[in-house]
């Protein structure tokens, strides 16, 4: 093999000093990008009233998905390519890149100034090359603080590390819900000057302090791996259209090949890794059972949970606020205020958990926090469409804490597990396997609640705009209309009555107290709520289940795991070894690894 191990630059391994400087940084980056991610959520509606495009006409649906997913897809994909090639060339090289591009394309998103069409491809493509530069950050930020922190540290890096992740979903939504009516070119700005800001602070503090390792690029392998898992994921965006009267794609030819062609393609990937020399997905860490219980665990975690929020905003946008007062265009900025015991049940356990990880091992904090967690789903199932908001606080602050008691040590212990030269490739495989399930958990409950919805919303809508005075050719056209449109028309903060009847005219031939009942606040959310309540449940039955599978691959962990690395020349050492073995690990605790 032609790879050499190569001195890192810079000062000692892991200076007291130098560990804050790391972990501010890398603070501030992770801050920066989800603070980017979850803003779209709640300024839709005025970037597309800016843009001059109703997102919900169908010719104009695919445009909607793309701006809202295409950010997360584009990290799922690159993560482990540029984790790799950060172990390569250079983590923190690679992690002010990934400053830079996000700072650059943010100032470009800033300043769109087509409309139509052509205004939102612009942003898509925009938003694509800025998650080029979120994924450079993501894929690199784990390894850097594995690099400067020590082993007993390293769980309370990763628990402060990730309230900036949830700090950042929730100011996401509280800066969107201002900025956006204020103006909607602000929503990418508020970026930039962080991003400078890091930028130039990353390129002047950071040093590359960790093994690393030169080798050729698997090119075969990156191209299979990004065809096979762009394929699938857009096939599963794809499924949220209906297809052919039903109220889902999974009917559609392409969507189906899409997810099937790319399993295909992703088994091919698997079949090349096992015959070059030097791949880009290590499967031979996947023989680390810490390494690979704790993925395992955070993939199926991460099934559970990433469509939890938007069913949450969904539930909370399309029946709960309206029935409280809350006008459809408010309801936006009030979901992300309601969901404040999420972000505060994380901020208070991710780094207590932390800490405590460093001190007792990963295996008993994180499985209990899975527990807590699918007993919070199970939980949810018991309120009513019209809850208590006590009540729905306290089980999704309960949600939270179980999630921020798994987040830090699942992520301390992946870490710690693996060898110095592959803390890159190893974080993001990680980050792959959650944002993948991420983009996979929208889909399905997506699905699920759709279906549940099909089964019965047609009727209570026929019947709710007869009863009210609306001709029955139009109540039939309407009651028709794919129940996606409707979860998607609250999400927006739109109203889904007025959106439906608008096209027909038949508001046009109802008196004003017929229209404006039909369009207040009452008739939508009691005409929704029974069917959505069924498809809901089973949304959290399935989340429930998938936490039940994480928690016994948490639990199968192990004992507290850590790959030995006391010293600079241990892990030049170490990386040496690793690059002369075609075959890598050979035993399930590999040369080189302590167990605690």
């Amino acid at each position: 093999m032609s790879a050499v191990a190569t001195a890192p630059s810079g000062p000692g391994s892991r200076s007291t000093h130098y560990k804050w400087i790391a972990l501010s940084n890398t603070t501030l980056g992770v801050l920066m990008v989800t603070i980017n991610q979850s803003i779209l959520l709640i300024s839709l509606p005025d970037i597309f009233d800016g843009l001059k495009l109703n997102p919900l006409t169908p010719a104009n649906t695919s445009y909607f998905l793309w701006v809202f997913m295409g950010f997360l897809l584009v990290t799922a994909v690159l993560v482990v390519s540029l984790g790799r090639v950060g172990d390569m060339y250079g983590r923190v090289k690679m992690y002010n890149l990934g400053f830079a591009v996000f700072t650059v394309f943010s100032i470009l998103l800033s300043v769109t100034w087509m409309t139509g069409q052509a205004g939102a491809l612009w942003i898509i493509v925009m938003r694509v090359f800025q998650g080029v530069g979120g994924a450079f950050l993501f894929a690199n930020s784990s390894a850097i603080l594995t690099d400067a922190f020590p082993p007993d540290e390293r769980g309370k890096a990763m628990g402060i590390n990730g309230i900036a992740a949830v700090s950042g979903s929730f100011l996401g939504l509280i800066l969107g819900g201002l900025l956006g009516p204020v103006e909607w070119h602000l929503v990418f700005l508020v970026s930039v000057p962080f991003g400078i800001f890091g930028t130039v602070w990353a390129y002047l503090k950071l040093v590359d302090n960790g093994a690393r390792v030169r080798a050729r690029i698997d090119w075969l392998g990156n191209a299979t791996f990004a065809v096979g898992l762009v394929a699938l994921l857009v096939g599963i965006v794809y499924s949220l259209l209906p297809y052919g009267g039903a109220p889902t794609g999974w009917g559609n030819p392409w969507v189906l090949a899409a997810v099937f062609g790319g399993l295909a393609v992703l088994g091919l990937f698997v079949y090349i890794e096992t015959k070059v020399p030097e791949p880009m997905f290590r499967l031979n860490l996947f023989r680390i059972r810490a390494f690979t219980a704790g993925n395992v665990a955070g993939l199926l975690a991460a099934l559970g949970r990433g469509g939890l929020q938007f069913m949450l905003i969904i539930w909370l946008q399309g029946i709960w606020l309206p029935q409280h007062g809350y006008s459809f265009a408010q309801t936006p900025l009030w979901a992300g205020i309601f969901m404040v015991p999420l972000t505060v049940g994380f901020l208070v356990m991710g780094p207590l958990s932390g800490i405590m990880s460093d001190r007792l091992g990963a295996r008993g904090l994180a499985t209990t926090g899975l527990v807590l967690s699918g007993a919070a789903f199970l939980l949810l199932e018991l309120l009513p469409m019209n809850f208590n908001y006590l009540a729905f606080a306290l089980l999704i602050f309960l949600f939270a804490l179980g999630m921020g008691m798994f987040f830090s040590p699942n992520q301390a212990s992946v870490m710690n597990s693996l060898p110095p030269d592959q803390r890159g490739a190893g974080a993001g495989m990680l980050n792959t396997f959650q944002n993948s399930a991420q983009v996979l958990s929208m889909g399905l409950f997506f699905t699920i609640v759709t279906l549940g919805l099909a089964s019965a919303l047609p009727s209570h809508l026929y019947q709710g705009l007869t009863a009210a005075g609306v001709a029955p050719g139009a109540a039939h056209l309407v009651a028709n209309e794919p129940p996606i449109g409707s979860l998607f028309s609250a999400f927006l903060g739109y109203n889904p009555i007025q959106q439906l009847l608008a096209p027909t005219g038949a508001l046009a031939h109802l008196s004003h107290s017929q229209v404006a009942y039909l369009t207040g606040r009452s008739f939508f959310p009691k005409l929704i709520a029974p069917p959505f309540a069924t498809g809901l449940r089973l949304a959290f039955d399935f989340a429930a289940g998938a936490t039940a599978i994480a928690v016994v691959a948490s639990a199968l962990r192990g004992k507290r795991y850590l790959h030995k690395s006391t010293s600079l020349v241990e892990e030049m050492a170490e990386a040496a070894a690793e690059s002369a073995a075609v075959t890598g690990l050979d035993e399930e605790v590999p040369t080189g690894a302590v167990t605690r």
